[in-house]
C-alpha cells in the first residue's frame, strides 16, 4: 500500500509541473529561455519538484548523491510544511486573482490543492519518531532563505518578479521583507505544529 501511494505521489507531482511547464511554453509572454526561467522563479514549481523527487527516490530505492538527501532525517517533515505553505498562500493570497480554465484549471488545482493534501495525509501515516527532531530540519531552512534571495536578485536585474507580495517594484522592498518575514514565520509554526503533532502520532503508533 505504500509503495502504490509513492507511485501515485510521483505520477501526480510529476505529471502536474510537466504539464504546468508546456503550458507556460505555449502561452509564454517573453522568449523560451526567460519564460523556463521564470518557470523555475515559482516557490509552487520548485517545492512540487521537491515532492516528485521525493517520492521517485522512494518509488526507485535511489540512494545516490544527491538524492541521498531525500532519504535523510527531517526530509519528509520539511518537505510536507512547504507544500503546505504553498497550499495554503495560494489559498489565501492568490485564488482569487485568477480564474484559469480547461487543462490550466486541473494543474492548478493539482499543484495548489491535492498535492499539498496528499503529501500531508502521506506524511500523517509514515512519519516516523526519529525524523522528528529540529536539528533535522534546520538545514532545510536555507530553502526558502535561497529562494528569496534569488527571486530578489534576479528581479533587480530583471523586473520579473513571480508573486505580487514579493514585487519589489510595486510593494517596495520594506513590505516585500514583511511580506516574507511573515511566510517565513508561517513556515517556521507550521514546522513546529508538525513536530509536535508528529510527536503525538507516533508515541502512540503501534
Amino acid at each position: 500500500m505504500k509503495r502504490k501511494t509513492e507511485i501515485i505521489g510521483m505520477s501526480l507531482s510529476w505529471f502536474a509541473v510537466i504539464v504546468q511547464f508546456i503550458l507556460i511554453l505555449l502561452n509564454r509572454q517573453a522568449d523560451i529561455f526567460e519564460t523556463i526561467i521564470r518557470f523555475f522563479s515559482f516557490f509552487t514549481i520548485l517545492t512540487n519538484i521537491l515532492v516528485g523527487l521525493y517520492f521517485t527516490t522512494k518509488v526507485f530505492h535511489v540512494s545516490r548523491f544527491p538524492f541521498n538527501l531525500f532519504r535523510k532525517k527531517g526530509t519528509l517533515t520539511a518537505i510536507t510544511s512547504f507544500i503546505f505553505i504553498v497550499g495554503l498562500v495560494y489559498q489565501v493570497v492568490l485564488r482569487n486573482i485568477w480564474t484559469p480554465t480547461g487543462l490550466q484549471f486541473i494543474v492548478d488545482e493539482l499543484l495548489h490543492t491535492v498535492i499539498p493534501i496528499f503529501v500531508l495525509h502521506y506524511w500523517y501515516l509514515n512519519i516516523k519518531h526519529n525524523d522528528l527532531t529540529i536539528s533535522s530540519l534546520t538545514i532545510w531552512l536555507l530553502y526558502p532563505i535561497f529562494f528569496l534571495f534569488f527571486v530578489l536578485i534576479r528581479g533587480y536585474f530583471s523586473g520579473f518578479y513571480p508573486y505580487p507580495f514579493l514585487n519589489v517594484t510595486n510593494i517596495g522592498y520594506q513590505q516585500t521583507f514583511i511580506n516574507a518575514g511573515i511566510i517565513f514565520g508561517v513556515a517556521l509554526i507550521m514546522m513546529g505544529t508538525l513536530l509536535s503533532i508528529g510527536k503525538i502520532i507516533t508515541k502512540n503508533r503501534p
